[in-house]
């Protein structure tokens, strides 16, 4: 187990997760993109652009007595990894297109370093925090569905490249659930590389 601070009580748990935002440069080529798609699926939840980053580690709910020590932990892994050049490129779902829960845009990473940076991230918390069974796949979601609904093939092909863009710095989030949209309040940045 992790040595953690435990002075001054657990404080109200607080919903936290760990993520890098996109420029807005790489946001407008999505907005663009899937303009079509929520005029053909207007029943979809569409994420507000401004809710759109990518997620690294999603802490959940988390003692407030954790939360120096979760800001320590995240300085102390990304200090150890360079800026990553990647872009937008492509439009998905998960599961699948056929019975989509979740509609992305995908972060192209060659050199995969935010794939680096969340395995360092994992490890870290991986005494405090429930492992991600998932395989890392970096994206943005753009919209949730509940039922799951049926996308048409042509979804998968929409043009869709950003010009590349360097992630330079990572954010501690809140996220805030009133209402039918969350709130995600920034806590902290970090700077990769130091």
């Amino acid at each position: 187990m992790a040595e953690v601070p435990v002075a001054g009580g657990d404080g109200p748990a607080r919903r936290l997760f760990i993520a890098v935002d996109v420029p807005l440069p790489a946001t407008q080529v999505v907005s663009a993109a899937i303009a079509p798609w929520r005029e053909a699926f207007p029943d979809v939840r569409w994420v507000a652009p401004q809710n759109w980053h990518v997620t690294l580690k999603f802490l959940g709910r988390s003692p407030g007595r954790l939360v120096p020590w979760i800001e320590e932990s995240v300085e102390g892994t990304v200090v150890a990894h360079a800026p990553v050049t990647a872009s937008v490129r492509a439009l998905g779902a998960f599961p699948s297109p056929g019975r989509a829960r979740v509609l992305w845009a995908g972060i192209d990473d060659p050199a995969s370093g935010l794939a680096a940076l969340v395995g360092d991230l994992e490890a870290r918390f991986a005494d405090e925090f429930r492992a991600e069974m998932r395989r890392f796949h970096p994206h943005l979601t753009v919209a949730r569905s509940e039922p799951p609904i049926r996308l048409p093939e042509s979804y998968a092909d929409t043009p869709l490249v950003s010009d590349p863009f360097v992630i330079e710095r990572v954010v501690l989030f809140e996220s805030h659930l009133r209402g039918s949209s969350p709130k995600y309040e920034p806590l902290r940045t970090f700077e990769l590389g130091g």
